[in-house]
């Protein structure tokens, strides 16, 4: 029998983390994992990246794949497109926000992500508006691993040490209960910083309309969509959304934008549109966007092997099918509400928990220090460690991030189950995590002691 983890000395591999044992997991169905022990854990994280939105072992799913791989698996897109390509598009623009028309296709997030910010300078440029490259985001978020996206956090434990290849871009702080509950003090810090750098340099405002990893199931207050706006009508930059989580389904919403009081001008998606059975994302435009491109230089340049590939955009249609024949997107904007509450309830009665925020199935437990129920938790504690650990014990996948270094967030927890939960399991994801809660939370406050 092969081993149930493995260590960093024990593998060619190269973890991401080096001194973390990693259950070897050989098999899943619906939302059950099991590893190579036999043990089975309840995936309330959807593949762990919440990626997998549909599950484990979709046989329908997987079949898409194979008829479209016997009849064409792959043709590059520079110089050919292919029918699954086409009709994606298509699907995508419809259930896209009103006015979005055009779709470039990628293989993930991150390629997503820059994608999008490509296609705002090369808009600006195409205008003959060339000066236009600075990109203002929130401090806390998280837009992939490249250079390019590394660069839109303002999070410098994650910049380190690449800070000599990352762009210089400008962020403004979130509006949390913490920091600023209405939005004034964020939309006054986009103020400054237009001012800075001159609202005639600015290329974009970048962000996820709701926060997924950074600050789970975050979303600022109506006020400061509304200021933001405003301040694009006056300036002239784009607005671009990351949509890489929320995206196809995630909040209870085909996107996330269709909640907010304003639309953006590019979209970025992927996790969801592949369900984990392919690697694919896309970026939206809307069609003012994709006019500048059609007057101007009839192109936009660079992309990757497999955009828009035969086989990934076969998944992607055979997603869009499930989610609609299923009503799965409907099930979320109902049951969300209910599985954020009974996540509350749970955990009402543990001092170290503040806050249980959600959208759909995209949820986060926020900690504080049980002591005054309001300042961080100190790092050395290792909070967000230890409830992924404890979770693993009583066989429960989440993931927690812990405080970061611009003192903007400490530890918190996502959970993020796959859209085809029941109500059963949805039960026992809850029973389980509070299990868990409890368990650290008694550790924790002994060693506050």
């Amino acid at each position: 029998m092969p081993d149930s983890s493995v260590a960093s000395d024990r593998t060619r591999v190269f973890p991401l983390e080096l001194d973390r044992l990693y259950p070897v997991v050989v098999r899943g169905e619906g939302v059950w994992v099991e590893d190579s022990a036999g043990k089975r854990y309840l995936d309330a994280m959807s593949g762990g990246s919440m990626a997998a939105t549909l599950g484990h072992g979709r046989r329908d799913i997987i079949a898409a794949a194979r008829d479209q791989a016997l009849q064409l698996s792959y043709v590059h897109n520079e110089r050919l497109t292919n029918p699954a390509r086409e009709r994606l598009a298509a699907e995508l623009v419809e259930v896209a926000p009103p006015g979005m028309t055009r779709v470039r296709f990628t293989t993930g997030g991150a390629e997503s992500n820059e994608a999008a910010l490509q296609m705002a300078r090369s808009y600006h440029v195409e205008r003959g508006d060339t000066k236009r490259w600075h990109v203002i985001s929130p401090a806390q978020a998280y837009h992939g691993p490249t250079m390019a996206t590394l660069a839109l956090t303002g999070r410098p434990g994650l910049q380190r040490p690449f800070g000599p290849y990352l762009s210089t871009h400008h962020h403004i702080p979130p509006s949390t209960w913490r920091f600023d509950s209405t939005g004034k003090a964020a939309l006054a810090a986009l103020d400054k910083v237009l001012e800075e750098v001159g609202p005639e340099n600015v290329s974009a405002y970048f962000c996820e309309p709701i926060t997924a990893a950074a600050l789970p199931a975050y979303s600022p207050p109506e006020l400061f969509w509304k200021g933001l706006a405003e301040r694009r009508e006056q300036h002239g930059f784009l607005i671009l959304y990351d949509e890489v989580v929320t995206g196809m389904g995630r909040t209870g919403h085909w996107f996330a934008a269709e909640k907010l009081p304003l639309a953006p001008d590019i979209i970025a998606t992927a996790k969801g549109l592949g369900a984990g059975y392919a690697a694919i994302g896309g970026v939206i435009c809307q069609d003012r966007v994709y006019q500048a491109f059609a007057n101007g230089s009839h192109k936009l340049t660079h992309g990757h092997t497999w955009d828009g590939a035969p086989v990934t955009c076969a998944v992607g249609l055979r997603v869009i099918e499930v989610l609609r024949e299923e009503g799965l997107i409907d099930r979320m904007r109902v049951k969300g509400p209910h599985l954020r509450d009974e996540l509350a309830a749970a955990l009402a009665d543990v001092p170290m928990v503040r806050e249980v925020r959600g959208h759909g199935f995209l949820l986060g437990v926020e900690y504080v220090d049980p002591r005054d129920g309001r300042s961080f938790l100190p790092p050395e504690l290792g909070t967000a460690r230890r409830v992924d650990l404890t979770a693993m014990d009583v066989g429960l996948i989440v993931y927690s991030t812990m405080p970061t270094r611009d003192g903007y967030a400490g530890d918190q927890t996502l959970f993020a189950p796959p859209f085809t939960t029941t109500d059963t399991e949805l039960t026992q994801m809850v029973e389980r995590f509070a299990e868990t809660i409890r368990t650290v939370a008694k550790s924790i406050e002994a060693e506050l002691k």
